[in-house]
């Protein structure tokens, strides 16, 4: 199957390619910057920005499927210019329109837990419409809304070690906000799988082994670098006002939207990762990823 990978060079992304690569595909990486991406000999790259309709059509041509991976981190701010609308809405709307014209298959759309349409963050919200942007489209598609990914180089510990300084860590809540982690090398053979027909038009909510609240996977976090750390609740009032005030600031990594999204759980009901024959209890945990007992941070 040729597959085409939007956003390729992104830490799932770049996963999804040699996955995709190992089991005999023919994959393309769709990237503004193709040439610095870490992908395997053989893989065709090609550089486009999907805000930029003119600048993808041609790599649709000849595609089977594309997984669009393209988006902006729920962690941080968007960079200037940019927003969760124009890059997970609009870059969606141009990767569909691409795809029909081009009689490109299938699309595999990478969303969001929570993901609505008239949601709590401008993230969610937008993640919500541009599902229905693809469900109402002529392609053949499969949505997955994964909880947090956890991996070599992942967004999710980098950001906890900024929220979390060693030691004593005033976090929102008491970082009550509770997460389902999911390995990067767990998560990529379900996604390729979902390439299949017979996922066709599913949603699939996948977490990981086990629901951690944000002071676990900070304690987690500061224990594998050998920096015990004592959580001191934050009042969520305090926080909001410290990060809306921190947000104005150029610079400043986090805003209201961020804050907002520490306010409800990231976790699934139910796991769909069964649906793949995958036991959720057979999953790799962040504590053994990092080299540290579950027990040693309760």
């Amino acid at each position: 199957m040729k597959v085409l990978v939007a956003g390729g060079t992104g830490f799932i992304g770049r996963n999804l390619v040699r996955e995709l690569h190992e089991r005999g595909h023919e994959v393309t990486v769709l990237a503004r910057n193709p040439d610095e991406a870490d992908v395997p000999d053989g893989v065709e790259r090609a550089m486009g920005d999907v805000t930029a309709l003119a600048s993808i059509e041609g790599a649709f041509e000849g595609q089977d499927a594309v997984v669009n991976f393209v988006a902006l981190s729920p962690l941080f701010k968007p960079p200037r210019g940019l927003t969760h609308m124009s890059v997970h809405l609009g870059g969606t709307q141009n990767i569909v329109r691409a795809a029909e014209e081009h009689d490109v298959g299938k699309i595999v759309q990478i969303s969001a837990l929570g993901a609505d349409p008239t949601g709590p963050t401008d993230y969610i919200r937008a993640k919500g419409q541009a599902e229905e942007v693809v469900k109402r489209s002529d392609l053949r598609w499969t949505i997955f809304r994964p909880s947090i990914v956890f991996g070599e180089g992942s967004e999710f510990l980098s950001f906890t070690k900024m929220l979390t300084p060693p030691y004593l860590a005033p976090l929102p809540g008491g970082g009550k906000t509770r997460f389902q982690p999911i390995w990067v090398e767990d998560f990529v053979p379900i996604l390729a799988d979902g390439l299949d027909e017979a996922h066709d038009g599913e949603i699939y909510r996948i977490g990981g082994p086990e629901v951690l609240t944000l002071a676990d996977v900070a304690k987690l976090v500061r224990r594998a670098e050998g920096q015990p750390v004592t959580v001191v609740p934050l009042p969520m009032a305090l926080a909001g006002a410290g990060l809306k005030v921190g947000g104005a600031i150029p610079g400043f990594p986090m805003g209201a939207d961020q804050y907002r999204s520490l306010k409800f759980d990231n976790t699934v009901p139910d796991n769909d990762a069964t649906e793949f024959g995958v036991d959720p209890e057979e999953m790799t945990t962040l504590g053994e990823y990092l080299g540290v007992t579950s027990g040693e941070f309760s």
